[in-house]
């Protein structure tokens, strides 16, 4: 996997890495068979950068960290594990890896392609918290398919 670099002179920011890398992941995680979603708010308030489904009604949130810096100043990546069976960290390939708690899955992306270079520990979500998850996923979906379909809708 290669990173795309920017032109000599240009600076990538956080907001650009971001996006490349949620690219990167969500390709990876139809090419397995899930279907995601970016920007899922949660019932805690917490929104998860990318939040997947599989074809079992798995749930697996995956947080995208731009940076170093991204990750340091990330204190609240714990509440999110309750909301998933599978929850993963998505790098670029020269973050460094032991960083990663090793509880967690890692992921590591590019603008292309992703793999999972650790696998998540499992978690079993009590099924009235996945139902409410794949019914609020599918409402979700839903209305940011009608958005782009009807941009003048309102909601």
């Amino acid at each position: 996997m290669q990173i795309e670099a920017a032109a000599p002179g240009q600076e990538i920011g956080r907001p650009e890495i971001t996006l490349r890398l949620c690219r990167g992941v969500r390709r990876a995680l139809t090419d397995w068979g899930w279907s995601s979603v970016t920007e899922f708010w949660l019932a805690n308030g917490r929104r998860a950068d990318i939040f997947a489904i599989d074809p079992a009604g798995r749930v697996a949130i995956v947080e995208v960290k731009s940076g170093l810096e991204d990750f340091r100043c990330d204190a609240k990546w714990q509440e999110y594990r309750e909301w998933c069976d599978e929850f993963y960290f998505a790098v670029e390939p020269d973050f460094p890896h032991a960083l990663i708690p090793d509880d967690v899955g890692l992921i590591i992306a590019d603008s292309f392609a992703a793999e999972i270079v650790r696998p998540s520990l499992e978690a079993k979500l009590a099924p009235a918290r996945r139902k409410s998850l794949l019914l609020g996923f599918a409402m979700h979906a839903a209305q940011r398919l009608h958005r782009l379909e009807d941009p003048m809708i309102r909601g």
